[in-house]
This record gives C-alpha cells, structure tokens and sequence, in this order.
C-alpha cells in the first residue's frame, strides 16, 4: 500500500481508503452486518488503514460497524476518518431532502453545522466508533444557516480537546475553502470524483495543489458503474439511490461500457479488473490525494486494496486520457 500526508498535516492515509457509506446500508437498499465488517477488516489486512464513515450513513450504524471492525486494531495503526453536520434527529439548518431510515421509517435530513450540534456530534460519533480521538473530521455538506466561521471554531475547540486530530471539509467550494482558511487550516477537501465526472478538475484542483490541501475522491467507481458489471437494463434494488443517478441513464450506462471495453485489453495484460485498473488512474491523477472505494464484503475489499500493485505508464495513462476525452454523458 502507499501512504500520504493529507495537506500540510502530519496524518499519513492510505492512498486507498475504505469507505463506509454503502456498510451502513441507508440509500444502498440494505447491508449484511457481517460481511460489512469482515470486508473493512479484510482491507485493513491489505493495507488499507484508514476508513471514511458519516453519522448519517445508516443513522449511526456505520460507524458503529467501523467501530466493531477496529476495535481489537493498535488505534495508532488505523485512519478514522469520519463527518457531520447533517442531521436527521435534529430540525434546523438548511433543509436537505427527505428520505427513509432502514427501518423504512420517514426522516427529514437538515444540513446543520452549528457550534453545540457540532460538539455533539462529535461526541456521539466517538462512542459510536469506540475512540478517544477522531483522525479527521469533515463537515459533511455546507450549511447556508451557520457561519463557516462558527463552523470551524467548533473544529477548533475539538482539536484543541485532543478529540480530532485534523479537520477537512466535504462538498466545499474554492470560496467555502478559502473562507474557512480565514479561521482554521483546512486538511482537505472530499469531492466527487470520477473517470466520468471531472468538474473539479476546473477549480477545486488546482486550489488545492496550490495550496497544499488533499483531495479525497469518493465514488472513484461511479457508485459501480465504472466496474463494467452494470449493464443496459439494470434494475436496481428497493432503496437504492444509484436508480435516480445520471450516471445510470440507458445511454450512460451504453456509453461508459463501451469506454470501458476501449480499456479492458489494458487491465488484462496486467492481470487486473477494470475496477483495479480505475482504482489506480484516479490515484495517479494530479491533486488526487485518495480514492474512496467500498465494499460490501471481504472479497471486493481484498479486490480493490489489491489495485495498488497495478502500475500505469505515462503512455498508458495517455491512451486511457485518449479514449475518456471521447465519453460524452448526458444529463
């Protein structure tokens, strides 16, 4: 595995990185309990260190799962990286959207990133995950109702405590960042990023190498659709939010595989899956500090660590550029 400082920061990540959305089950039409943990401890085995959660994700059972993984782990040898500032327990903020628990219960989501709220969260998320200390925490979503300058004297007071270590941000703007500066040092940003949506590349990139800030990519897979396993016509499972993504609209779908055909002969020669060889290019694109990358058990976990070993040449990283400039998705 390889390792890397996030920022300026003494915290070293692995360049892969669980992510624990989809062991949560909430939006990803359920989890098997068992297998989430077996999958988590299974690429800490691998090399795999460090494991990006939320409270929301599950409504705490993400976490709690993260929590039950690690528990017997050195807590120095392990990354917990996990968020808040979106609230489902709690009305106030920015309203977010509606949506239902997994118990199919109905739940409003708030964006709040208020100073109480946010001590508290951190606070439930330590017992929840069974820690002292938090690695990095990031706001989850910005919160138009609180300001960035609250916001980030919480994280200050938190780090201050010992109870993180660093503090980033998810989903901010060049703007957002660059106001957030004004009153703590940011460690990173989480943003989506993909083979086939690059729209950071525009901005947030280069502020971020500019200024010595890391990005977590998340989704680096495109929810899955970049593993070359979802075809035309799929159907997805109750509760599954990939059904009203883009990404997967039939001529997506259709474009991307035949993308991904265009690359395969390349992943076969290295004797490594398309998923693999996606892994590895998002980790080798300029300002890409971490590809977030989930599994829902121990064999897809051990796949994904195991696209460390895949090594791209510069003319391999060109021709895979070459063909990717040719996909064109539509909204």
């Amino acid at each position: 595995m390889e390792y890397r400082n996030l920022g300026k920061t003494d915290l070293k990540v692995s360049a892969i990185t669980f992510g624990a959305w989809a062991a949560g089950g909430w939006m990803w039409g359920g989890n098997d309990d068992k297998e989430a943990i077996e999958a988590m401890q299974a690429a800490y085995d691998l090399g795999i260190t460090s494991i990006d959660t939320a409270p929301i994700y599950g409504q705490g059972k993400s976490e709690e799962l993260v929590g039950r993984a690690i528990k017997d782990l050195q807590r120095d040898k392990v990354q917990i990286l996990t968020k808040f500032g979106m609230r489902w327990d709690l009305a106030k903020g920015t309203f977010g959207f509606k949506s239902k628990d997994n118990s199919g219960k109905d739940i409003d989501i708030y964006k709040y990133a208020g100073k109480e709220s946010i001590i508290k969260e951190c606070e439930d998320s330590l017992k929840r995950l069974g820690t002292d200390y938090i690695d990095l925490l990031q706001i989850h979503w910005p919160d138009e109702s609180t300001p960035i300058a609250e916001t980030m004297e919480a994280l200050i007071q938190l780090k201050e405590q010992g109870k993180i270590r660093e503090a980033g941000v998810s989903n901010y703007s060049v703007a957002q960042m660059q106001e957030s500066e004004q009153t703590i040092t940011l460690a990173s940003n989480q943003v989506p990023f993909s083979m086939v949506n690059r729209k950071i590349e525009a901005d947030i990139v280069p502020y971020c190498m500019e200024n010595n800030k890391s990005i977590l990519a998340y989704s680096p897979m495109e929810r899955g659709l970049l593993t070359g396993k979802i075809k035309p016509g799929h159907k997805f499972s109750e509760g599954d939010h990939r059904a009203g993504v883009k990404f997967f609209k039939e001529e997506n779908i259709k474009r991307t595989n035949e993308f991904l055909n265009k690359i395969k002969p390349l992943a076969d020669d290295k004797n490594a899956t398309l998923g693999q060889l996606v892994i590895r290019w998002t980790i080798e694109r300029p300002g890409i500090t971490v590809a977030l990358v989930g599994a829902r058990n121990a064999e897809q976990a051990s796949q994904n660590a195991k696209a460390i070993e895949v090594k791209l040449t510069a003319d391999e990283i060109a021709f895979i550029n070459g063909e990717l400039e040719k996909v064109e998705i539509v909204d």
